[in-house]
């Protein structure tokens, strides 16, 4: 969650260049070879050859326990969290992030927020394949698969598939889903059958702001309802 912005361009770039070169001798075939030599195959990295198969549509949001969730203000978004979580914005420096904590241990939320237009604007070479806005651009990334690469768009979501995601604990366990919620709709990547329970979720909201927050559940004890619930109070901050 926390790799530098520029690192992750240069990579992109670098392997986008070296792309070009493999698309313009070779095809399909070549060029997921290509990929599986250059970041790893679906042995190493289980994630890039799974796409969401799950539908949540308008999950039932309990109000009772969102009234035990604690507010926290950033300075890009807002949401409630469970008790028990060191929630942190990333690119916000503030004091009490930097207490002696053991993030491996500790559980913890990281959230994220851009306006709209954030991805066209870093990756502008995507618009060529009609992905205009935020939402289509996490679409494109969620459904990005290995076995299905037939150009160097869909290489290009599958080298950025295995840059974004965080850690998920055993790879093959984890479940993709897509979800629609009032005023907002998203993909969620989580793992329930690891020792510690990991959620990922990119989504944006009805204006096209996008969103993403990471949880890492040490103790093992939230349920995905309890996680959608969280991901309904998440709010754009002025």
């Amino acid at each position: 969650m926390r790799r530098n912005i520029t690192k992750i361009i240069s990579s992109v770039v670098f392997f986008i260049a070296a792309l070009l070169f493999v698309l313009i001798f070779g095809g399909p075939n070549i060029l997921k070879g290509y990929i599986e030599t250059g970041i790893g195959g679906c042995n190493k990295i289980p994630v890039l050859c799974k796409s969401p198969v799950q539908e949540i549509i308008e999950p039932k949001i309990e109000k009772e326990y969102i009234n035990t969730l604690i507010p926290y203000k950033f300075s890009k978004l807002s949401l409630s969290a469970p008790r028990g979580f060191a929630v942190i914005q990333e690119l916000e420096k503030r004091p009490y992030y930097k207490k002696r904590m053991n993030r491996r241990k500790e559980s913890v939320i990281h959230v994220f927020r851009q306006d709209p237009g954030y991805f066209i604007r870093l990756f502008p070479q995507v618009k060529k394949a009609g992905v205009l806005e935020n939402y289509s651009f996490i679409k494109r990334l969620a459904f990005a698969n290995t076995n299905q690469i037939k150009n160097i768009i869909d290489a290009f979501f599958v080298i950025l598939k295995s840059i974004f995601t965080p850690d998920l604990g055993d790879q093959n366990t984890v479940v993709m889903a897509s979800f629609v919620m009032p005023g907002r709709k998203g993909f969620i990547s989580y793992n329930l059958f690891d020792k510690q329970y990991y959620f990922d979720c990119n989504l944006v909201n009805e204006n096209g702001d996008f969103f993403k927050i990471y949880i890492k559940d040490a103790e093992a004890k939230l349920e995905l309802k309890e996680v959608l619930a969280v991901i309904s109070t998440l709010e754009k901050q002025e």
